[in-house]
């Protein structure tokens, strides 16, 4: 019932020097157990293949790193702000071009993929922290008629509310450290393709060369992580509905942002896209400013005051404190990781804190 554990960074070759039963020779890019997450993941994600990194960035990076100076990439101002870190310094020192265009509005899209000629489109749904919906299905139309393949971050929706590669994405990127895993205890990363084509083989050299694959153990936890992930998706989307519903109108509360409520801008695209479920992800704007809203987090008392998501745990976490200066985020707004705790709980936390 629960897969054995393999440590072994080599594998042995009978007298005549052939490897016993398989083409494993080192663990550098070869692993049992990350192979056992990994075609569970592509199973999960109705891909062709997919490789499993150690972190989300190196798989990120990774196919970022499949484009030829002179080439161009097409990404969402607002996004996961470490990568877009990385990317503004990365396409500068490497002859890449990079464009941004403002995720939920497809005539920007449009205008920007069709600008120059474009290699590879990122698409964040939903984005984080602000939670725009991008259409899938168009923006992969849009893209081919750009000529540029499509990757989506769909770390928040996981392939049990969304699957990018039926929609006609190219590409599937996971920060598998946030619902993939589950437990906060796993940095992994991962990428599934829907077709082993040039791109494809770029990344997986990269990988071998860079030696960026996730560990024996932690390849272990992932997995174990995935037997209880459709339990943990429900009772996060179900827990995140009810509590924004509650404080759309509650007093100190300007905005909920949440792809499950009507009064998102793309509850529709939502609900067409997101199968079973808008997330475990939402963000509140609070009246007072960026004082006050530090003010609110600090009163809580179930909701961890920390980074990441997708956690069993429920956390809190102001996003331009955070990000810094140079943050496109507003400053009276805080990011909610919601988790698998009594409801009525967390609802009385954010309540007593807004009163305080």
């Amino acid at each position: 019932m629960v897969p054995p554990i393999h440590p072994s960074t080599t594998f042995a070759r009978n007298e005549q020097g052939l490897l016993y039963d398989s083409d494993r020779i080192y663990a550098r890019d070869q692993s049992i157990n990350t192979e056992m997450a990994e075609a569970l993941l592509c199973q999960l994600e109705a891909g062709t293949a997919c490789k499993i990194f150690a972190s989300g960035m190196a798989a990120a990076t990774a196919l970022v790193q499949t484009l030829r100076p002179g080439e161009r990439i097409v990404a969402p101002r607002i996004m996961y702000w470490s990568f877009r870190s990385w990317l503004e310094t990365f396409c500068a020192e490497w002859g890449i071009e990079l464009a941004f265009y403002h995720p939920g509005d497809e005539e920007n899209l449009m205008a920007v993929l069709t600008a120059a000629p474009t290699h590879l489109l990122w698409i964040e749904t939903p984005a984080n922290p602000t939670w725009e919906v991008v259409d899938i299905s168009k923006a992969v139309a849009l893209a081919q008629s750009a000529g540029a393949q499509v990757v989506v971050d769909s770390t928040v929706s996981t392939p049990l509310l969304t699957q990018p590669i039926v929609l006609g994405a190219d590409f599937v990127f996971h920060s598998a450290t946030k619902y993939i895993n589950g437990h906060s205890d796993v940095v992994a990363g991962a990428i599934i393709t829907a077709s082993e084509d040039t791109r494809w083989e770029r990344l997986c050299k990269i990988r071998a060369q860079q030696g960026g694959i996730l560990g024996p153990f932690e390849s272990w936890l992932l997995l174990r992580g995935m037997r209880t992930m459709h339990i943990r998706v429900e009772r996060s989307c179900e827990n995140a509905l009810t509590f924004a519903r509650h404080f759309e109108d509650f007093p100190g509360v300007i905005q909920v942002i949440y792809p499950g409520l009507p009064s998102h801008p793309h509850h529709e695209t939502a609900v067409k896209q997101m199968k079973g479920g808008f997330g475990g992800m939402l963000s509140i704007r609070l009246e007072g400013g960026r004082e006050r809203t530090a003010h609110v987090m600090g009163q809580m008392k179930c909701f961890v005051r920390a980074t990441s998501l997708g956690g069993v745990e429920s956390l809190v976490e102001h996003r331009a404190l955070v990000e810094g200066e140079d943050s496109p985020v507003p400053d009276d707004l805080l990011r909610f990781s919601i988790g698998i705790e009594n409801i009525q709980d967390l609802i009385e936390d954010l309540e007593q804190a807004i009163k305080e």
